[in-house]
């Protein structure tokens, strides 16, 4: 396994901080640095996995594990009314970082639905 030195990779080594929300031996969840939402928050996976397209069969159940706590975390953090999910894939999904993260984000300013916001 390649190592990781992407943000998220400094972030779970604890060498850059971050506002956690959610950690377990498997996963963690922090607000993004660059909210597009009054809530946004990633969940990243502690097993590096650079993009979705490197999810292996052996990983369906920490992919399975991340996407049943976004809805538990997104009602946590405010988002009753309801939230959106991405998973920004390669360089034409607009990938960021790459270390597989799941965004959640909601409660837009003023009502506003995410999409019909610039960069959502």
């Amino acid at each position: 396994m390649e190592a990781n030195n992407t943000i998220f990779g400094k972030i779970l080594r604890g060498e850059i901080p971050s506002k956690k929300i959610y950690e377990d031996t498997e996963v963690l969840a922090f607000h993004d640095i660059h909210p597009v939402a009054d809530v946004h928050f990633l969940i990243i996976p502690k097993k590096f996995i650079p993009t979705l397209v490197d999810v292996t069969p052996e990983d369906a159940a920490l992919l399975g594990k991340m996407l049943a706590l976004a809805p538990v975390l997104a009602l946590q953090q405010g988002l009753a009314d309801g939230f959106r999910t991405s998973i920004n894939t390669g360089r034409m999904g607009r990938q960021d970082v790459y270390h597989l993260h799941i965004h959640v984000f909601g409660n837009r300013p003023e009502g506003v639905p995410l999409s019909t916001m610039a960069g959502v």
